[in-house]
C-alpha cells in the first residue's frame, strides 16, 4: 500500500497548532490525547505526542488508513517489532534499576495503611477519656481523688475499661470489612487495572476514617470501621499483587517485604501519636490518632496518579502496546531494547500458555478456576488457592496482632508495669527495627527456609513467655523480674516474627498464581489473613479478659500461639515452595515440575516464548518513532503506521 503524505494548507495549519498544543498536555495524563479530524478518502489523521529524551512531548503524525486496509501487515515492516522471545533463561528480565527500587519503594507505601489502622485500636481502647465516653463510667481519680491504695480504688481501677463485647466489636468490625474488601479488589484489578483499584481504595478508607474520627458512639465507630475496612482491604491485597508485578525477580522478595517494613512503620507511628494524646481528657486523645489516617490516603492515592499500571494487567487485557510501554517504563529502558523485548515475550507465551491450562470461561468459571485441579497436584489452582489461603491464616495465628491489637491491655493485667502505652511502643519499635533484615535473609536464605526456621523459633519464644507467666510471673507473686522476662521473650517474638512470617507470606502469595487467576487469588489470601484477623480479633477480649464468663487465659494464651506455631512449621515444610531468584513465569513452571521440597534445587531450563513457539506465531508491536511509543494492535488486526516528523512535514 502506498503511503500518502499530508500537506498542510493554511487551514490546516491553523488545526495543526492548536492540536500540537493539546499534544503537549499529553505528558500530564496517563493516555494519549487523541484528536480526529477527517482527511480525503475517509482516513484519519493523529497528531500522537511521544516523550523524548528531554521530557518533552514532541508531536508526531501517524496516518491510519481506511478500515479495509487494518489487517496485518507483513514482518518487514520498519516500525513494528515482532515478539520472537530468548532461548536463554537468564534474559527473560531486563536488569535492575533504580527506578524500580523507587517505584516498589511507593508502592509498599500502602502498608502505612494496614500498620496504622492496627496499632492505633490498641492504645485507644485503653484510654481513660475513651473508656469514660463508650461506658459512662467516672474516671477512677475522681471518684477516689487522692486514694490510690484502697481496696475500693483497686477494684474500680480494674474494672474502669471497655467489656470484652465492645473491645471485640471495634477491633473486629474492620478485618470484617477488609475481608470482604480483599475478595472485591481481585475483580476490581482485573477490571480496570492494578492502580487504579488501590486509588479507589484510598478514597474509600478516607469515608470511614472521617466517620471514625467523628463518632461518639460504638455504633457510628463501627460503621466507620467497616467502611474503612473496605479500603484497606483493596489497598492491602492489590499493592501485593501490583508490587509483585513489576517488581524485577532477583530483589522482587526484598522490595515486597518493603510492604512488611511499612507495615511496622505504621504500627509504630500509631502507638507515637497515641503515646503523645493518651493522657488527654477530651476528645482529642482519640480523635488525633484516628484523623491522621487520612493524610496516608491522600499521599498514597495522588502519588498512583504518576506510577505506571502493572505490564502484566495489560498483557491479560491483550493490550500488548500499553504493557510494552508500562514494562519499558518500570524498567526503565527504552520500549525497543532487546531485555524489554524478551520479557514481553516471555510474559505474553505464559500467559497463552495459561489460557489452554485454564480456559477463560463466565464470571463465575473464573472463581471456580481458582478451585480447580486436584489437591494432591502441587501445580493445580486449588492446592496453590489453598497455599495462598493457608499461609496467610498461619501469618495470624502465630498470634503477632494479639501484641499489637491487646498489648496495652495485657500489659496493663501484669500488674508491675507502671506504663503499658511505653511497653507498647517498644514492641512496636522492635518489630520496624527487625524487618530491614528481612530484606537481606529473603533473597539470601530463601522464603521457605525463613518460614520454617521463623516459625521454629517462634515456638521457643512464646513456650517461654507462657512458662515464665504460669510460673514465677503469676498476677498474686507481682514478680517484677518474671514480667522484665516476659516482655523480653515477647521482643524476640516480635523480632523473630518481623524477620520471617510477617514478610515472606506477603512475598509467597505474589508469587504462586498464574495470570489467569493471580488477582483473585492474592485477593483470596489477603481475604484470608483479614478473616483470621477477624476471628482473633472477637475471640481474643474473651480469652483474656476479667469479666465473668470470660477465660481469663492471662499468659497461658501464650501457650495456644505456641501450638498455632508449630502448625505452621509443619505447614512451610510440608507445603510452601522455594521461589527465591525466579521471575513469576518460572515460578509457574517450577511449581509443575517439582515439590516443595525439592523445589530449593530446581533450576529454570528453557523459556515459556521457546516453548510456545512464538516466533513463529507473528506476534507484532507497532513502534512510532523507532521504538519511542507503540502504536495499539491486538489481535489479528494490526494498525498499518507511517510516522512522519512534524517539524519537516511543516
Amino acid at each position: 500500500t502506498k503511503t500518502t503524505y499530508y500537506h498542510p494548507s493554511f487551514t490546516s495549519l491553523h488545526y495543526f497548532t492548536v492540536l500540537t498544543t493539546l499534544s503537549f498536555t499529553y505528558k500530564y495524563i496517563n493516555s494519549p490525547f487523541l484528536t480526529f479530524f477527517l482527511l480525503s478518502d475517509s482516513s484519519l489523521f493523529i497528531p500522537h505526542p511521544v516523550d523524548n529524551t528531554e521530557g518533552r512531548a514532541a508531536p508526531l503524525f501517524v496516518t491510519l488508513y481506511q478500515p479495509s486496509l487494518l489487517k496485518r501487515q507483513p514482518s518487514t515492516m520498519a516500525a513494528g517489532v515482532v515478539l520472537t522471545g530468548t532461548t536463554d533463561t537468564g534474559r527473560v528480565e531486563a536488569p535492575v534499576t533504580v527506578k524500580a527500587y523507587l517505584l516498589c519503594a511507593f508502592a509498599a507505601f500502602g502498608g502505612v495503611f494496614f500498620g496504622y489502622d492496627t496499632g492505633w485500636m490498641s492504645g485507644v481502647l485503653a484510654m481513660p477519656y475513651f473508656i469514660k465516653l463508650y461506658t459512662h463510667k467516672e474516671y477512677p481519680h475522681v471518684l477516689f481523688p487522692g486514694d490510690t491504695t484502697s481496696a475500693e480504688f483497686t477494684a474500680y481501677n480494674s474494672a474502669f475499661k471497655l467489656p470484652a463485647w465492645q473491645q471485640s466489636l471495634t477491633t473486629s468490625i474492620l478485618s470484617a470489612g477488609t475481608f470482604f474488601g480483599a475478595i472485591i479488589a481481585g475483580d476490581l484489578a482485573d477490571f480496570i487495572g492494578r492502580r487504579v483499584t488501590i486509588i479507589i481504595g484510598c478514597i474509600v478508607f478516607a469515608v470511614g476514617c472521617i466517620l471514625e474520627t467523628a463518632s461518639t458512639t460504638i455504633a457510628v465507630m463501627s460503621v466507620g470501621r467497616i467502611i474503612a475496612g473496605f479500603g484497606v482491604g483493596f489497598i492491602s491485597a492489590i499493592i501485593i499483587l501490583y508490587m509483585s508485578e513489576i517488581a524485577p525477580r532477583k530483589v522482587r522478595g526484598a522490595l515486597v517485604s518493603g510492604y512488611q517494613f511499612c507495615i511496622t512503620i505504621g504500627i509504630l507511628l500509631a502507638d507515637c501519636v497515641v503515646y503523645a494524646t493518651q493522657n488527654r481528657l477530651d476528645s482529642g486523645s482519640y480523635r488525633i490518632p484516628i484523623a491522621v489516617q487520612f493524610l496516608w490516603a491522600l499521599i498514597l492515592g495522588v502519588g498512583l496518579f504518576f506510577l505506571p499500571e502493572s505490564p502484566r494487567f495489560f498483557v491479560k487485557k491483550g493490550k500488548l502496546d500499553k504493557a510494552a510501554q508500562a514494562l519499558a517504563s518500570v524498567r526503565g529502558q527504552p520500549i525497543d531494547s532487546d531485555y524489554i523485548q524478551d520479557e514481553l515475550a516471555e510474559i505474553v507465551a505464559n500467559h497463552e500458555y495459561e489460557l489452554q491450562v485454564i480456559p477463560q470461561t463466565s464470571y463465575w468459571g473464573g472463581w471456580t478456576n481458582c478451585f480447580s485441579g486436584s489437591i494432591t497436584n502441587g501445580s493445580s489452582n486449588l492446592r496453590r488457592t489453598l497455599l495462598g489461603i493457608g499461609l496467610q491464616a498461619m501469618q495470624q495465628l502465630t498470634g503477632i496482632n494479639f501484641i499489637f491489637y491487646f498489648g496495652t491491655v495485657f500489659f496493663t493485667q501484669l500488674g508491675t508495669i507502671s506504663n503499658p502505652f511505653f511497653i507498647q511502643l517498644i514492641t512496636a519499635l522492635v518489630n520496624v527495627l527487625s524487618t530491614p533484615i528481612s530484606f537481606y535473609i529473603v533473597e539470601r536464605l530463601g522464603r521457605r527456609t525463613i518460614l520454617i526456621y521463623g516459625a521454629a523459633s517462634m515456638i521457643i519464644m512464646q513456650f517461654i513467655v507462657g512458662a515464665v507467666g504460669d510460673t514465677a510471673g503469676r498476677e498474686e507473686k507481682h514478680n517484677h523480674s518474671a514480667v522484665s522476662a516476659q516482655i523480653a521473650f515477647i521482643c524476640l517474638f516480635i523480632s523473630s516474627f518481623a524477620m520471617t512470617w510477617g514478610p515472606s507470606a506477603w512475598v509467597v502469595i505474589g508469587e504462586i498464581f498464574p495470570i489467569p487467576i493471580r488477582s483473585r487469588g492474592v485477593g483470596l489470601s489477603t481475604a484470608s489473613n483479614w478473616f483470621w484477623n477477624c476471628i482473633i480479633s472477637v475471640i481474643t477480649p474473651y480469652l483474656v479478659g476479667t469479666d465473668k464468663g470470660d477465660a481469663n487465659l492471662k499468659s497461658n494464651i501464650f501457650f495456644m500461639w505456641g501450638g498455632l506455631c508449630c502448625v505452621s512449621l509443619a505447614f512451610a515444610f510440608f507445603l510452601v515452595p522455594e521461589t527465591k531468584g525466579l521471575t513469576l513465569e518460572q515460578v509457574d513452571r517450577m511449581m509443575e515440575e517439582t515439590s516443595p521440597r525439592t523445589s530449593a534445587a530446581w533450576v529454570p531450563h528453557s523459556t515459556f516464548a521457546a516453548d510456545m513457539n512464538l516466533a513463529e506465531k507473528h506476534i507484532e508491536i507497532p513502534l512510532v518513532g523507532g521504538g519511542s511509543r507503540p502504536v495499539t494492535g491486538t489481535g489479528a488486526d494490526v494498525v498499518a503506521v507511517e510516522t512522519v516528523d512534524a517539524e519537516k512535514s511543516v
